[in-house]
């Protein structure tokens, strides 16, 4: 049985989720052979797509120029995937599969064609195994998401793919929540369908897609993913350079693992170190609550998320579902903001025709603290503090301001004990988060989040993102301040993606006809009206 086990690697199509498919040609070359000494039956090199959004490197797409610059050795099979979401639409069908395929398996140089589909487009998606067989090609389906499917839906689906000219089924654990013996448990429901060979791609959400992998083998499975290092889409995947030492104790072979570590070493640890792939608490958490792991994965590469964050996301998407990755759901998750903005709290009443003086969470705030102090002592300003920002003595702060969901649930305990007001839309925010602060002092201010920009009232405003300095800003608009001092506004490197996020904010405030004049009265990076605090 262990004879007929066929070892794919998908390091670049699957890999490539973190560094956009963009792996150069000498790297592929190299990759090539190392697979080829590893014993690796099959490459499954890239993608083909019809979706041209964004830039994606030479594997999203994979084309036939592409493939004719590499050297393929002798006896080495070359596959391709194609998202199933992309022939879904049986009417379109054919001619999407013409355009992802002008050749016929004889003239091109892969001969392995595999769909990814979730259970809901399998059955639209089918049919193009009749035609991919006709021009030739080896064709295999992958399931995705089968871990939650109860027995009768796997084994309707197994059925339905007997019913056509598959070379191969693979199940996927998506969202890397499966056990061995839930692995085991799903091979017998697919066998009740499916009598054609059986392969499984796993993911290392838990630390198991090697023993998964493992258990299908000695379950039947005769086709198993791997990526190098795992590198691949959340935590990654098995990893080959362990499984390719399983199969060959199975086959009785030996194998060279030279060019594979001398690559690992070379090209894939410094990949690994730059994006860090690879399993953690965070995948532990969403293979265990089925949430995909792209949440993770975006969350971790986004410098905004604190370790707060990140658990309270997957804690809301635990409860809201997150099985299927969305930017908008990620975003919802973050602020999730819902229906018209309502307010009881009229700004006014504190700030108008007040110089207010905001502080950020900057470390400014702390290295100019006795000329603010003073400042502050001698002038009388409204100071308003973000979250939880204490830079300066206690007494001198007026009031507080926080907007963000999950960054209030992280910071309730300190909200509590703070003296200050606390400005929030309390009466939109989640229900969890109102206990939380059942004993604050709390001044209702209603809040939006939509792209379009500011707008200022009475009781509520609209801003265009989350982040609490859109909402204080907002809020002093709202109140008619006469002006706003910033300190702790120092900025971020030039390549953190929080700096030209906070300062498309400042620039879309200040182009706002209402907007009160800003003035930075400490370093900052931002294009900003700019005063020293020691000469006001």
């Amino acid at each position: 049985m262990f004879k007929d086990i066929k070892s794919l690697d998908c390091t670049l199509r699957d890999g490539g989720y973190y560094n956009r498919w963009d792996f150069n040609s000498e790297l592929a070359q190299e990759y090539i052979a190392a697979m080829d000494a590893a014993g690796v039956d099959i490459i499954e090199i890239g993608f083909r797509s019809l979706i041209n959004e964004g830039y994606k490197g030479a594997v999203a797409y994979t084309s036939d120029e592409f493939l004719e610059g590499l050297k393929i050795p002798v006896g080495m099979s070359i596959g391709v995937m194609v998202n199933g979401s992309e022939l879904a639409c049986q009417d379109a069908q054919e001619a999407d599969l013409c355009s992802l395929f002008p050749l016929p398996a004889d003239k091109a140089r892969f001969s392995l064609v595999r769909i990814a589909c979730h259970a809901h487009e399998f059955k639209d998606v089918l049919p193009a195994a009749n035609w991919l067989k006709n021009r030739g090609y080896q064709v295999g389906f992958n399931l995705m998401q089968v871990a939650d499917r109860c027995q009768s839906d796997v084994v309707d689906l197994a059925r339905e793919a007997s019913r056509y000219p598959i070379d191969v089924l693979y199940f996927a654990d998506s969202m890397g929540g499966m056990s061995p013996e839930h692995v085991r448990q799903v091979i017998g429901w697919i066998r009740q369908g499916w009598s054609g060979p059986l392969g499984i791609h796993t993911h290392d959400n838990m630390g198991l897609a090697l023993q998964n992998s493992l258990m299908a083998l000695n379950e039947g499975c005769t086709w198993v993913d791997s990526t190098v290092t795992g590198m691949g889409r959340g935590p990654g995947n098995a990893r080959t350079e362990e499984l390719v030492i399983e199969i060959a104790e199975r086959r009785g072979s030996s194998v060279n693992m030279v060019p594979l570590m001398r690559l690992i070493r070379e090209h894939f640890k410094p990949m690994q170190e730059r994006y860090g792939w690879g399993t953690n608490s965070y995948y532990y958490l969403a293979g265990k609550y089925s949430i995909h792991p792209t949440y993770i994965q975006e969350m971790l590469n986004d410098s905004r998320y604190d370790e707060e964050d990140i658990l309270a996301v997957i804690e809301h998407l635990r409860v809201e579902g997150g099985k299927k990755f969305s930017l908008n759901t990620l975003d919802a998750a973050r602020h999730f903001y819902q229906g018209e903005p309502t307010g009881s709290w009229d700004p006014s009443s504190m700030i108008k025709g007040r110089e207010v003086f905001l502080l950020g969470s900057g470390p400014g705030v702390l290295h100019h603290r006795g000329a603010i102090e003073s400042y502050i002592r001698r002038k009388n300003p409204l100071v308003v503090a973000l979250n939880t920002q204490s830079g300066i003595a206690a007494e001198l702060i007026d009031v507080r301001v926080a907007c963000h969901p999950v960054r209030l649930l992280a910071d309730c305990e300190a909200h509590n004990q703070l003296p200050q007001p606390l400005i929030t839309p309390v009466s939109m925010l989640p229900e969890d988060v109102k206990e939380s602060l059942a004993g604050k002092r709390t001044l209702d201010f209603g809040l939006k989040v939509v792209p379009d920009g500011f707008e200022f009232g009475q009781y509520c405003c609209s801003v265009p993102n989350s982040l609490v300095v859109a909402y204080a800003l907002a809020v002093v608009t709202s109140g008619k301040a006469e002006r706003v001092l910033m300190s702790g506004f120092d900025g971020y490197g030039a390549d953190d993606p929080r700096s030209q996020e906070m300062q498309s904010l400042l620039s879309q405030y200040q182009a706002c006809p209402e907007a009160v004049p800003l003035v930075a009265v400490t370093p900052t990076r931002y294009t900003l009206p700019a005063q020293s605090i020691y000469a006001l």
